[in-house]
């Protein structure tokens, strides 16, 4: 009999019978060879089975039905697909050895086990683990088969993967659902990732900025000129920094030290998926899921490049000869002149920045292949180009610089100066035809502080320690504390490759990978879930949170269920499955974790007051606060005291409820009596059917009001100081002031 060849995709499959059995006859939905059949899966052909398929009770949400934890899970074929499901069934039949050559990681092994299970095959399995598919390696790969029950482990944890999201996502969407009567997405993953955008969104509400200055010496001495930077605390003070200026402007220095270092910066690290999405990211605003999908395009249709879904940045001991090959392999390509330039010695089993067998647990890092790039779109030609580039950077010696540090002291007064002297080009020589890539601290904020304050030149920089120095000018800039920046896809991967810990150095997020939130594989599909379900919208790059988005969260946190938006809690179940597929943890054990788990929720939940309606409506807050009329006086005024009672019965909920709106404050409208709560585009009192008119409209004078602003203006009559934009457009330091207690009607001081 022959062997069934069962891969994920069509495209994988007829590249598989290219290399094995070229002379297969084509059949539409399979390729018939002398030795083997090759078909193929189309995705998931194999589903968990919705509540309803349990009893038929399910098929309306009830509360009072849950939790709905199955003893065993069903599995149903996908109809869409079903027909291909029908043709592996028949093709077993004629064959006594399976070969399994789905995608070679955890939902490639689940696809698989599914079918195996759902169509009972019992035939003895072969494992096909290969990391391109290139002629050469399928081939290869069929010499090396592995034994089907060496991934056992895998699959186990590819399975509590599935039945964990179900059985959360099941019982947290349906509790939540029929509690507060608006379709509501809850996940084992996509809820601790609302969370990070949430937690940020409020740090971004809460700022306030602060106005700073920064003084800069020009110094002289001979032909050489440079700058520093005053050392000293945060000058918040102006006509204190002027002063200084002036003390210092015109007058003789001297140098107190001078040290020169030199420095090697190193190539950066071969790509994982994670870290190819960032850079897709912020280099050509691709979308997550958009380089995944043209990674895979790479990989499986022009097997262009090596297996895409790694978490990987290292390669082993044999891979160092592929990565021989495929250097070779670019001559003659665009890169030609970069081939010329390599330097293959660099690239061997010795070197830890590149082959670390270590780290290299499923795939490694994502390389070219040796096969010549042709047809590719222009989007495709983009990944490919950073792709190539990185992988061309390992081939050249580290950048060389001399670090000049200066301190210079003049009428007592300290200035740093750092000029860093380019001596070799090295690997930036790859993108010397591109916008200069800068190197990414691993040191943090302050670091990265230091670094704007450093002046990167080409040519040749030093000054004489014991020679006369002149401060011939001093330059006060005035800068603002910035808030925290919203999450793009970029930024957002990287905090859920790190479950949401600001880890900046490498070694550290390396450790952290086995805890991230999602795979490589799945976390772009949870950024285009929380878009499709209406929880966060796009403005430019930026991810900003809807009303929905924010309530959700509220909710959850509100019904004491905190684990489910924790990032950590769920970065550590993601470890477990890890382990899990290492054979070092009990399926069983987390299983019934995940099962109390969702019982809690329900429980929770039931008690939980109902929220009211309003509370998911409104619009998305502009990621930037639109500017606001006002205008210069002491004391303007804002067309919010003009709002009718009926503007002001939208901003406020109809009644108050269980404290899913949020209560603010007593309204402080004399002899009202009422509470401001939150609505969908101010803060409005109860009592609005009683004729109370008061409302502060959210968007004010430039600036998008937080609950503790709100408070402020209702409790102090003022915020505390602000950037705000006035009525012909300028921006003015000032505070936002209540100004007629009856209407909510604002205006500012501004000094």
């Amino acid at each position: 009999m022959k062997t069934l060849i069962i891969a994920e995709k069509p495209d994988m499959g007829r590249n598989i019978a290219a290399a094995i059995e070229p002379k297969a006859k084509n059949l539409r939905s399979y390729l018939e060879g002398e030795q083997y059949i090759i078909t193929w899966a189309i995705g998931h052909l194999i589903e968990l089975a919705e509540p309803d398929q349990y009893d038929d009770k399910y098929k309306k949400w009830n509360i009072n039905h849950l939790p709905i934890i199955p003893d065993e899970f069903k599995l149903i074929p996908n109809p869409r697909t079903y027909d291909q499901l029908k043709v592996i069934a028949e093709l077993a039949k004629k064959c006594d050895t399976l070969v399994n050559a789905c995608d070679a990681g955890r939902e490639g092994q689940h696809i698989f086990s599914l079918i195996q299970r759902h169509l009972k095959l019992n035939q003895p399995v072969k494992r096909l683990w290969i990391s391109d598919l290139t002629s050469e390696t399928i081939r290869n790969g069929f010499a090396t088969l592995k034994d089907g029950a060496e991934y056992e482990n895998l699959t186990r944890a590819a399975r509590s993967r599935s039945e964990a999201d179900w059985l959360i996502g099941m019982n947290g969407s349906r509790a939540f659902t029929t509690k507060h009567n608006v379709l509501l997405s809850v996940g084992r993953v996509q809820t601790p990732v609302l969370a990070l955008i949430y937690d940020r969104q409020k740090q971004i509400e809460a700022f306030s900025s602060l106005k700073f200055y920064e003084l800069e010496g020009h110094f002289t001495q001979g032909e050489t000129t440079y700058r520093g930077m005053w050392q000293g605390e945060r000058l918040t003070d102006g006509p204190k920094v002027e002063a200084l200026a002036a003390k210092v402007k015109g007058k003789p220095a001297r140098i107190i030290s001078y040290e020169v270092k030199e420095t090697k910066e190193y190539p950066f690290k071969l790509y994982d998926l994670t870290l190819l999405q960032r850079e897709a990211n912020g280099k050509y605003a691709f979308s997550a899921k958009k380089t995944l999908d043209t990674a895979q395009a790479l990989y499986e249709k022009h097997k262009v490049i090596s297996y895409p879904r790694t978490n990987s940045n290292y390669v082993t001991e044999q891979n160092i000869p592929e990565m021989h090959k495929s250097l070779s392999a670019l001559q003659g390509t665009a890169y030609h002149e970069l081939v010329q330039g390599a330097n293959r010695n660099l690239v061997h089993k010795n070197n830890k920045f590149i082959c670390n067998p270590s780290k290299v647990e499923d795939h490694h890092a994502i390389l070219p292949t040796n096969r010549k790039a042709t047809g590719l779109s222009p989007d495709e030609q983009k990944l490919y180009d950073l792709i190539v580039r990185r992988f061309l950077s390992q081939f050249y010696p580290p950048a060389e610089y001399k670090v000049h540090t200066v301190m210079t002291e003049v009428e007592q007064e300290m200035f740093k100066t750092t000029v860093k002297e380019l001596l070799q080009l090295g690997w930036k020589v790859i993108y010397a035809d591109q916008k200069k890539e800068k190197a990414k601290s691993s040191k943090g904020k302050e670091k990265e502080e230091e670094e704007d304050e450093e002046v990167e030149v080409n040519e040749p920089f030093s000054i004489d320690p014991q020679g006369n120095v002149l401060c011939h000018d001093a330059i006060v800039k005035e800068k603002d504390t910035q808030p925290p920046k919203h999450f793009n896809e970029g930024t957002l991967l990287k905090a859920m490759e790190s479950a949401g810990k600001q880890i900046e150095d490498e070694e550290l997020r390396d450790a952290m990978k086995d805890s991230g939130l999602g795979t490589p594989a799945t976390r772009a599909a949870t950024i285009e879930r929380l878009k499709k379900v209406g929880y966060i919208d796009m403005q430019g790059k930026k991810i900003v949170l809807t009303q929905k988005g924010r309530t959700v969260v509220e909710l959850i946190r509100g019904a004491g269920i905190e684990l489910l938006t924790s990032p950590e809690m769920t970065g550590q179940w993601e470890r477990r499955l890890n382990e899990i597929s290492r054979g070092t943890a009990s399926d069983e054990q987390f299983m019934h974790n995940v099962k109390r788990f969702a019982t809690l929720i329900v429980d929770k939940v039931r008690v939980q007051a109902r929220a009211s309606k309003t509370a998911f409506e409104g619009e998305t807050p502009p990621a930037s606060a639109p500017k606001r009329s006002s205008s210069r006086s002491t004391s303007t005024s804002t067309t919010g005291g003009a709002k009718t009672a009926a503007a002001a019965k939208k901003a406020a909920p109809a009644k108050q409820t269980d404290g899913a709106s949020t209560f603010l404050a007593t309204c402080p409208r004399p002899g009202c009596g009422g509470s401001l709560f939150m609505g969908r585009k101010g803060y409005g009192c109860s009592h609005y059917k009683e004729g109370c008119k008061f409302v502060i409209w959210k968007e004010s004078f430039g600036r998008n009001l937080t609950d503790a602003q709100v408070q402020a203006l209702v409790n102090k009559g003022k915020t505390t100081k602000l950037k705000l934009v006035l009525a012909d457009g300028s921006a003015a330091d000032g505070r936002i002031v209540l100004k007629n207690i009856d209407t909510g009607e604002l205006g500012t001081e501004t000094e």
